[in-house]
């Protein structure tokens, strides 16, 4: 099976009901399979042939979806690009993955209109000189079906990671890769072909594409689409279009808690709301649960290299066990917590979370260095250190490259920010590490309020709930704090800065 051959399926299943709705488009499984044929031929007419790497830069729209499928149906290889990359990085990726083709969408095209390390170039909106009009190719191709005979272990997808300390690496994965954590969530959210599902995050993100998406494929779900996210259209999308399921990041929640309008909305239509990226602390989820009116906030954690896939908190389990990402891993996975030497780490004690499944990558492109330290005996390396508590709970302490060396004591920086957070007019925090010609670094705590803080008080109350060396020597505040398009904190720009 593939994804290509599963869209087919849906068009002679569900031929009339609805695959894609977006700004007032609405695109029937049996008019996408249609459209994504016709796409098909007309990259084959073009050159474009199995193996091939073909970059899609465009936000979550109908085109995102056709294009998708229709690189997939000739057996190409589909590059998904955030949106929001310069031409630079953009350019980075073309060449690093030697991609043939490249799909663009005309409300991003100005970013990449002067690329010129791409042989082909198709663009959507009005034709440009050096660019084959996107439309028009579709109009005139042939709507001969096209048997895609790839099966679950060829190569699907390279997704390249948000490069937050470095260059982007490109993940592979095959087919049975995203059709397992695809399924994943079909069976843990239960997805259904009545199901609707809201996209507004981006997809060319592991999580909206091949968690979330995927799903509504898998079973023939309708999925709505949104190019970008505010927290009006947020809410205005669920009340219009009767969504059930949506995932997103915590600050996507947390900022469309803060309308007034929520509370006049109707939100019944929803059964599934999803957030991952980060865990959500036990004032965060009470505050959601009363804003969105809801006691199914369900955490997913996982990363992109596998699938992405790791372990899943319910929503009956946030009232004892927020701030947790659950104690188990969900269908096709498997989950531990080692230490330095492999071994599974005792009740309360700190190790790296390592994940076992299908849905785990095939590995970096052109990297093998990398791909085989990202590995110990099969299972995936997440980089993240936890703990689990008495009742089997897994608690992330931090990312083992944010830990803090101070004075020979390692200083976890999420323990910090959780205090922080509890503080009240406090709304986001990143506590990092800046050298100290002493302790090697010292802990330094960069933070967005709503009111003024006073300092002095904000540190005698961390001393209150932390040993005194855990408590930041530094404070600064901003308006917001850098983050990427997936909502996660750019820890890295913050340091760049402290450096400079």
């Amino acid at each position: 099976m593939n994804s290509s051959n599963l869209l087919a399926r849906n068009a002679r299943k569900y031929p009339m009901s609805e695959a894609v709705v977006c700004q007032g488009r609405r695109v029937t499984y049996r008019d996408l399979d249609e459209r994504v044929t016709r796409l098909s031929h007309a990259l084959l007419e073009q050159g474009v042939r199995q193996g091939d790497k073909v970059i899609i830069f465009m936000p979550n729209v109908v085109e995102f979806v056709v294009s998708y499928f229709a690189i997939q149906r000739i057996g190409a290889i589909v590059v998904p690009v955030n949106a929001k990359f310069t031409l630079q990085e953009v350019e980075y990726v073309a060449q690093h993955a030697d991609a043939k083709a490249i799909l663009v969408h005309e409300a991003i095209f100005v970013a990449v209109e002067n690329i010129t390390v791409i042989p082909l170039k198709i663009k959507t909106g009005q034709e440009q000189d050096g660019w084959l009009n996107y439309e028009a190719l579709i109009q005139h191709a042939s709507i001969h079906t096209i048997d895609c005979q790839l099966n679950e272990d060829d190569v699907s997808t390279i997704l390249y990671t948000s490069g937050t300390t470095g260059k982007p690496k490109g993940v592979l994965f095959s087919y049975r890769n995203i059709l397992t954590v695809a399924q994943m969530i079909a069976v843990e959210m239960e997805v259904k072909p009545e199901s609707r599902i809201l996209l507004m995050m981006p997809l060319t993100h592991s999580a909206p594409l091949h968690l979330f998406l995927m799903a509504g494929v898998f079973v023939g779900s309708t999925n709505v689409l949104t190019p970008t996210f505010t927290p009006d259209l947020f809410i205005d999308s669920i009340e219009q279009e009767r969504t059930t399921h949506f995932f997103g990041a915590p600050v996507a929640y947390l900022l469309t808690a803060q309308l007034p309008r929520l509370q006049t909305t109707d939100l019944s239509s929803m059964k599934w709301w999803a957030y991952g990226g980060a865990p959500l602390s036990l004032n965060e989820v009470r505050h959601l649960q009363k804003a969105f009116r809801t006691e199914n906030l369900t955490c997913v954690y996982g990363l992109t290299e596998a699938g992405p896939n790791g372990s899943i908190l319910f929503g009956e389990e946030h009232a004892t066990k927020a701030g947790s990402v659950g104690r188990r891993a969900p269908l096709g996975a498997e989950l531990r917590i080692i230490n330095d030497n492999g071994e599974d780490v005792g009740v309360g004690d700190v190790g790296e979370i390592v994940i076992f499944g299908e849905g785990n990558m095939l590995g970096y492109y052109k990297d093998d260095t990398a791909t085989k330290a990202a590995f110990i005996d099969g299972w995936l390396k997440t980089g993240d250190l936890a703990r689990l508590d008495e009742d089997g709970y897994i608690w992330i302490v931090d990312r083992k490259k944010d830990v803090i060396f101070s004075g020979g004591v390692n200083v976890y920086p999420k323990e910090i920010e959780d205090s922080m957070l509890s503080y009240e007019g406090i709304f986001e925090v990143a506590v990092i590490g800046v050298p100290h010609p002493e302790w090697g670094e010292t802990v330094k705590a960069v933070y967005a309020a709503k009111t003024e803080i006073d300092e002095d008080e904000l540190k005698t109350y961390l001393e209150e709930h932390l040993a005194k060396y855990k408590v930041p020597r530094i404070f600064e505040r901003v308006e917001a704090l850098p983050r990427n398009a997936s909502g996660k904190i750019l820890k890295q720009s913050l340091k760049g800065q402290e450096v400079r």
